[in-house]
């Protein structure tokens, strides 16, 4: 049976931000890799993963492409990927999945975030720029209100924006009401359905994050928020060797365990940062879905593995 035309125009509309982000990045000189789903470890310290078995050994489905697009960095300089990924973190929200297709960069020679935040904002207007010219009839059909990318998406630091909101300056993350009130800001004072809150606490950041710079209380990291709802983490990153080795430690995680990772460091990699789009929760703000199964063609959470 064929599906109702607005959710065939649903999988129709996110066909064409695929085809904007590769072309984006393409003509920005990228070079797109593939990295394995089959890994030997977290990708990030504290999060979920799913064992498999793996020919009698131990092995994870993988998080994210972390590791290995920043160790290809270190070859190519500017990669991406388009690829699933796989958290066994049991939300049951209309905001997460189990999997879902992550659309990943990583670029090197980078100043600081700000400089991964300005490719983030071309590669955004690409997207919506490839549904404009080649998915306006479904994104009618689908009821998507399209957004206009500013030149330059607004920034508000993280100690502002739990000020702004009202919330405990201890506090180390934002809620789901602080997001929505920021985007309702970003709107009010800037005309923008876009908005980066940046220098998250390093607490709460991963450990390859680079700290800010005078006060490593905060990071060189940001949310991106779009329409009041967390749409991408982006980030420079950690790139000596011995920075690595005193982010562990100072964590009381084992070198070890990620000396595969750090093989790369050890040979010299240039500064460098990215991000990660999820593709599911960017069409669903698109398109004012309700819950992020909708724009899932098959999806996969705590209750569902079939179809």
């Amino acid at each position: 049976m064929a599906p109702p035309p607005a959710r065939a125009a649903v999988w129709r509309l996110a066909a064409a931000p695929l085809r904007g982000f590769r072309r984006t990045l393409d003509e920005r000189g990228f070079t797109e890799i593939p990295s394995p789903k089959l890994v030997g470890g977290s990708a990030e310290s504290g999060a979920d993963v799913f064992a498999v078995d793996h020919f009698g050994r131990p092995a994870y489905l993988a998080q994210s492409p972390q590791f290995y697009k920043q160790i290809m960095v270190g070859v190519f300089e500017r990669v991406y990927e388009v690829g699933p990924v796989f958290r066994a973190e049991p939300h049951d929200t209309v905001r997460h999945l189990a999997e879902y297709v992550s659309l990943d960069v990583e670029l090197g020679f980078v100043r600081d975030h700000r400089d991964v935040l300005a490719v983030l904002r071309d590669v955004l207007a690409g997207m919506v720029d490839a549904i404009r010219t080649e998915a306006g009839a479904a994104a009618r059909v689908a009821g998507s209100r399209l957004p206009d990318v500013p030149e330059r998406i607004p920034v508000i630091h993280f100690r502002d924006a739990l000020a702004l909101v009202g919330a405990d300056p201890d506090e180390p993350d934002l809620a789901p009401e602080h997001e929505r009130r920021i985007g309702r800001w970003a709107r009010s004072e800037h005309g923008s359905d876009f908005v980066a809150v940046e220098g998250y606490p390093a607490r709460r950041r991963p450990f390859y994050t680079h700290p800010e710079p005078g006060d490593p209380r905060w990071t060189n990291s940001f949310d991106l928020l779009f329409r009041g709802l967390e749409l991408v983490t982006g980030r420079q990153r950690l790139h000596e060797h011995a920075d690595y080795a005193r982010a562990l430690a100072e964590r009381g995680e084992p070198v070890e365990a990620y000396e595969p990772y750090l093989q790369a460091f050890r040979h010299g990699m240039p500064p460098h940062g990215g991000f990660a789009i999820g593709l599911e929760r960017w069409v669903a703000r698109l398109v004012g879905a309700d819950n992020i199964r909708l724009t899932t063609l098959f999806p996969r959470d705590l209750h569902r593995l079939a179809p």
